[in-house]
């Protein structure tokens, strides 16, 4: 193998590239990305750099000067458009016109966000965050923007929330389900992020029905089903992301979902091919039941670095613990494995004092931590999964004994 693409230039694929070279390969290495940017941290654009804490330069995950003295050509602003094979070799066509040739391939396309079909989305002010574009066309309306209303209670949803209510905005959060962060956490958590952005001044409001976005040509408020208008001069649509798979399609590969499917090794289905970061599905990395999508910038990294070895001939299969963070306000929520199929949870600590954890269990065993603000306990529930370990569920309420104490050995 002699010339590499990767088709993607975020974490994922910067991460190939990088590995690349890590281990020793001397061809030619071709990064593309869509956005004008080189590759660089997604977390902080709802957070540090919405506040005015970070610049754009901060958030460079390298200097250009890093990809010139590994001989990794990176191609800003163009998009591939096409692929072809013709036996071993490829050929990639950019929508500005240059020819790419390769025979190796890695795919790493990230997500978008899921677009709210709904009257008023398009008026002006109605924004979307998920990348440097849409963060800078946040800031641009953030510090006349008086009254807030935010479009979904997940994770970037109510990083914005915390942000917008800290800069004394009133806030408004409108949440379809029956809970915050539903897909992510158990209720117990759920109900926590609830009263704790009450508490700063934030209205929550669930079982949310959105008739329609009102104004024009800006906006002006949020319509509710049953016609109340919530004033609104800055709308943030967040209902989560779907993966950009046009030329996974275009290539015949597996999908689900519009996720590219890949097995342990980061393989597609076309096993010449790898895939990596939020816009595939995966095997469980633990060895649980079925498959998983998982957008983090953990993911992004350890699985990158797998897609790198299966490139070059190695198979080294995707075992790393999953782990996810999320600051909202003053209030550090971290996550360490997959909650997915838990059957019982143990809560050690008070909610009350915002300073507490969730262990989930699945028969027995744990399978994942959600801590707000209790780093140690986190990081001894990381350990354990990743030792294959366990922490007896009867006594991890215990909060007089170090939770790192009670790791005893498990079977894989």
């Amino acid at each position: 193998m002699n010339d590499i693409l990767i088709v993607g230039a975020g974490q994922a694929g910067m991460q190939i590239a990088v590995s690349l070279r890590e281990l020793g390969f001397g061809g030619t290495i071709t990064l593309v990305g869509s956005e004008s940017a080189g590759p660089y941290q997604r977390p902080p654009l709802s957070k540090a750099y919405l506040a005015g804490d970070a610049d754009v330069e901060s958030l460079e995950l390298r200097a250009p000067s890093f990809y010139e003295d590994r001989e990794i050509t990176l191609l800003c602003g163009d998009a591939v458009t096409t692929i072809e094979f013709a036996g071993q070799q490829g050929v990639a066509t950019t929508a500005s016109g240059v020819t790419l040739h390769f025979d190796g391939l890695a795919l790493t396309p990230g997500s978008e966000p899921r677009r709210l079909p709904i009257d008023g989305a398009d008026l002006d002010g109605v924004l979307y965050l998920r990348d440097l574009d849409d963060a800078d066309r946040l800031k641009a309306r953030w510090d006349a923007a008086h009254n807030v209303v935010v479009i979904g209670g997940g994770f970037i949803g109510l990083e914005v929330a915390a942000g917008a209510r800290k800069a004394g905005k009133t806030v408004t959060v409108l949440e379809a389900a029956d809970r915050l962060i539903a897909r992510a956490v158990a209720p117990v958590t759920s109900e926590f992020y609830h009263q704790a952005h009450v508490r700063r001044g934030i209205d929550v409001r669930l079982d949310a029905h959105i008739a329609r976005i009102t104004g024009g040509p800006a906006v002006t408020g949020v319509e509710l089903g049953d016609g109340s208008v919530i004033a609104a001069d800055l709308v943030l649509i967040g209902i989560g992301v779907i993966a950009r798979s046009a030329l996974a399609e275009q290539l015949g590969l597996e999908l689900a979902n519009s996720a590219i499917v890949v097995d342990e090794f980061a393989r597609t289905s076309n096993p010449r091919i790898v895939a990596a970061g939020d816009a595939v599905l995966l095997p469980h990395p633990l060895g649980g039941e079925g498959s998983v999508r998982l957008e983090s910038v953990q993911n992004a990294v350890d699985q990158a670095k797998v897609a790198a070895a299966t490139l070059l001939g190695t198979l080294e299969p995707y075992t790393a613990v999953p782990w996810f963070w999320s600051d909202q306000a003053d209030l550090k929520l971290q996550i360490a494995g997959l909650s997915t199929g838990f059957d019982d949870i143990v809560i050690r600590g008070n909610p009350d004092d915002e300073h507490f954890s969730v262990l989930y269990y699945r028969e027995g065993r744990l399978i994942a931590i959600d801590s707000i603000n209790d780093a140690p306990d986190y990081m001894a529930v990381r350990r354990a999964l990743g030792q294959k370990a366990t922490i007896p569920a009867e006594l991890a309420g215990d909060t007089s004994v170090a939770l790192k104490s009670l790791v005893i050995a498990g079977t894989a």
